[in-house]
């Protein structure tokens, strides 16, 4: 709400503060426009900044949650067998996505092939040739 109140108080004041003749129309729009753009990116800037310092804190915590873990049960960090069980299950499914996705993908395009030859044929049947 502040940021839009800024951007109409700078082009009001950059339309009344111009005499009637001495400025066009075009240089009045264009320096609103570079206000409203310098408005802009220092907000996107701002913003970046806030989720670039929310996800480094939440990163460190997430870290220190798992160390203490970690040192309370005695399991760093998930291998062996099961492991190895989580990866075969976790590509398995990935591989079956992957054949499902092509055998649809495929059948759509022989029909839509099907269709088109189809289609011409029915219109030069129609339409003969001169």
């Amino acid at each position: 709400m502040r940021v839009q109140r800024f951007l109409i108080t700078a082009v009001l004041g950059a339309f009344l503060a111009a005499p009637a003749g001495a400025q066009s129309i075009k240089k009045i729009t264009s320096e609103a426009h570079h206000e409203l753009q310098k408005a802009g990116k220092g907000i996107k800037q701002g913003a970046k900044k806030t989720g670039s310092a929310t996800h480094e804190m939440l990163t460190d915590a997430g870290n220190g949650t798992k160390t203490a873990l970690g040192n309370a049960t005695g399991i760093h960090k998930v291998g062996g067998d099961v492991g190895k069980a989580a990866q075969s299950f976790s590509r398995h499914g990935k591989k079956l996505a992957r054949a499902a996705k092509h055998g649809l993908k495929h059948g759509k395009a022989v029909a839509h092939g099907d269709l088109t030859r189809a289609g011409r044929n029915a219109k030069a049947t129609v339409k003969p040739n001169p």
